[in-house]
C-alpha cells in the first residue's frame, strides 16, 4: 500500500496526465501526453525516437487499462493508478525502460548527459507548461557535475514511481512535490 507521500506525488502525475482535466485518465489523455512530448526538438526530429516515445507511452496506458479491468476500459482513476503504482516494485525493469526512452528525448544534444537545461524541459513538457524547479536539479544532480549521467538519471527515476521516502532526490524528478515538506 502506497504512503501518504507517494499518494501526494502521484497525484500529481494524475493531474499533468489528465490532460482534459475531466478527473479521470482516458486513452485520449496519454495520447495527448505522446503528442506533448512528440514535440520536444529530438523526438520531433527521429522518427524511431518518436515511435519509441509513443509506445512507452501507450503501453502505459495498457497497464493502467489492465488495473482498472482490461481491454474496453475507457476511464481510470487516482485508485487504479496508485493499484498501477504499488506494482511498480514488481516491474522494475520496465520503469527502467521507460527511464531509457524519456532520457533519449530530452537529451535534445545527444551527448548522453542530462544538462539543467534539458532537465527543465523534461519538467515543462511532462506538465505542459513552465514550472518553476528553484533547486531540484541541484538536489539531483549528487556528484555535482552539472549533468545527470544516463545511470543516474534510471535511479532518480526509479525512485520517483517506486519510493516512499521523501529524503531521496530521485522525489524529485518531475518537479517540486506540491504539499510535500522539503527534504
Amino acid at each position: 500500500m502506497a504512503s501518504e507521500f507517494q499518494r501526494l506525488k502521484v497525484q500529481a502525475m494524475f493531474d499533468v496526465f489528465d490532460v482534459d482535466g475531466d478527473g479521470s485518465l482516458t486513452e485520449g489523455d496519454f495520447e495527448a501526453l505522446a503528442a506533448r512530448w512528440g514535440l520536444l526538438p529530438r523526438v520531433a526530429a527521429g522518427p524511431e525516437l518518436a515511435v519509441r516515445v509513443r509506445a512507452v507511452i501507450m503501453g502505459w496506458w495498457q497497464h493502467l487499462s489492465a488495473v482498472g479491468g482490461g481491454a474496453g476500459v475507457e476511464r481510470i482513476g487516482m485508485d487504479e493508478l496508485m493499484a498501477m503504482v504499488d506494482r511498480l516494485p514488481t516491474m522494475k525493469q520496465a520503469v527502467t525502460a521507460t527511464a531509457d526512452v524519456v532520457f533519449d528525448a530530452v537529451d535534445e544534444n545527444g551527448d548522453g548527459q542530462i544538462s539543467r537545461t534539458e532537465h527543465g524541459r523534461l519538467i515543462d513538457t511532462w506538465h505542459g507548461q513552465t514550472i518553476p524547479t528553484g533547486d531540484v536539479f541541484d538536489r539531483l544532480d549528487q556528484d555535482g557535475d552539472g549533468y545527470l549521467s544516463r545511470p543516474e538519471f534510471a535511479i532518480l527515476w526509479t525512485q520517483f514511481w517506486i519510493s516512499d521516502d521523501p529524503a531521496e532526490p530521485g522525489n524529485l524528478m518531475c518537479g517540486p512535490v506540491e504539499g510535500a515538506s522539503a527534504a
